[in-house]
């Protein structure tokens, strides 16, 4: 079942004097249980997408529809909504963990009973009912990342929008996090996931859709993507340092240097290339790799910057 449909989503700015295409043409869907993760880099058209997918900006044309409600024109497609947007924003920091819980739960339109109940639900699901009434700023970054997702689901909306999920966390909380969002996922809630951290966005999704310069670059299901590459990623290790001079030739020819291997996403002919740049500098091993997201998304934006 389709949770969230966008069509053809539009969005101009007019900024000192001129105007700013900031989404043209953003379209995908999402359905039940799924997580679509969200990627491109800082304005690129991910937060314009997301406020009006969230009805607070108004799209100068297109539309979006939650279980079939207009959030712009329907207020109850917004009570099918959650958000955990900017980390822990959405948390008063004076007030208990219970008292953020039943605040929001009535502000979303539960009786004072019910949200009191699914409050304490949350907290014991969470392992954080002994921190009931610990006020949120005397909490762990942990706890207060688990406790603004369970915020955003005190009303068991059918869309989450979650923003950075585990940035800043321990590996230790980081692993809750991440369990904590695909139990939800699970349970029949369409997630849209944004995240600088592609690793994270390839752990967790079912597909991924990247923007760059207000448009849809890629939209696809993540083991797909990675399946396409992977017959185009090698590895190449070597003995010794690289120079400056060959660092940079490499890197022009599209490979990427990290921690003394060259990763490199292309053609047999482009990886003779990077080989030549080396030569006559002893190889340990070349050898053809399964593709990560992080260097799709990488390669995908490069080829599209220069089309």
């Amino acid at each position: 079942m389709t949770v969230l449909e966008v069509h053809n989503l539009q969005k101009t700015y007019r900024q000192h004097g001129k105007l700013v295409e900031a989404v043209c043409g953003v379209s995908f869907s999402i359905n039940a249980g799924e997580i679509l993760a969200f990627l491109g880099h800082n304005g690129a058209g991910k937060t314009t997408s997301i406020k009006m997918i969230a009805a607070l900006i108004q799209p100068d044309r297109g539309w979006v529809k939650i279980e079939g409600c207009d959030p712009h024109r329907q207020p109850q497609a917004l009570q099918m909504l959650g958000a955990v947007l900017e980390g822990t924003r959405n948390l008063y920091w004076q007030l208990t963990a219970e008292e953020n819980l039943e605040y929001f739960g009535i502000l979303r339109g539960l009786s004072r009973k019910v949200a009191r109940h699914r409050g304490i639900y949350m907290l014991d699901r969470l392992g954080l009912l002994h921190k009931r009434r610990t006020p949120i700023q005397a909490l762990s970054r942990g706890m207060q990342q688990k406790l603004a997702i369970a915020v955003a689901l005190v009303h068991h909306p059918r869309l989450l929008l979650l923003d950075e999920p585990i940035l800043g966390l321990d590996i230790e909380a980081s692993q809750e996090v991440k369990t904590l969002v695909r139990e939800v996922a699970a349970e029949g809630c369409a997630i849209l996931l944004t995240t600088h951290q592609i690793e994270v966005a390839e752990e967790l999704s079912d597909s991924v859709a990247i923007i760059q310069s207000g448009k849809l670059i890629t939209l696809e299901p993540t083991q797909e993507i990675i399946k396409r590459f992977s017959n185009s990623i090698y590895i190449i290790s070597i003995q010794g340092e690289l120079d400056s001079v060959r660092v940079n030739k490499i890197l022009a020819l599209g490979a990427i240097f990290l921690d003394g291997q060259i990763s490199y996403l292309g053609t047999p002919k482009g990886l003779y290339e990077i080989l030549e740049v080396l030569n006559p500098l002893p190889l340990l091993q070349v050898k053809q790799e399964q593709a990560d997201l992080t260097q799709i998304y990488i390669e995908l934006l490069r080829e599209n910057s220069h089309a």
